[in-house]
């Protein structure tokens, strides 16, 4: 069999168009991005977290706004969460920040309500109202709890 330069110079750009694919695919689903020179960074502290990641979305109205960037432990030993939102968003300083799921069991991710304030939020300051993530799991534990029915309860006594 002799060799062509032909198949051979395809065979090399198939292969380097597949490890493009690679690299652009682990690049994407690893969440790597570059978001310019950086946003407005806020922070947020929470009872319960139930799962949020860094990387997570910050929402407003359903449209993403921003990420979480870390999350740690206050001296409370709360946690407390950095998010970095678009730098032209003027949020008002009583907005609420709420971890809610995506779906029934799905990813957790921080929505933003705004508020109505005239004074704005500046960076590395602290959303002051926060409603931390409901764990299913404790809800469920707490309804089958209340639910159950007391010793005795249910028994007619007979004299």
């Amino acid at each position: 069999m002799t060799r062509s330069p032909t198949r051979d110079l395809l065979v090399g750009l198939f292969v380097v168009a597949g490890l493009l694919a690679i690299g652009y695919l682990s690049v994407s689903i690893g969440g790597l991005n570059y978001s310019g020179p950086g946003g407005l960074r806020l922070y947020a502290v929470f009872d319960q977290t139930g799962g949020l990641k860094a990387r997570a979305p910050v929402e407003i109205s359903g449209v993403k706004v921003g990420q979480v960037r870390s999350i740690g432990l206050n001296q409370d030993f709360r946690a407390r969460v950095e998010i970095e939102v678009d730098n032209t968003l003027e949020l008002p300083i009583d907005t609420a920040a709420s971890i809610v799921t995506a779906g029934l069991l799905g990813d957790r991710y921080i929505s933003l309500e705004v508020g109505g304030d005239d004074v704005i939020l500046g960076q590395d300051e602290e959303i002051g109202f926060t409603e931390s993530a409901v764990i299913l799991e404790r809800l469920i534990g707490k309804f089958i709890h209340n639910a159950g029915v007391e010793p005795g309860a249910g028994a007619e006594s007979r004299p």
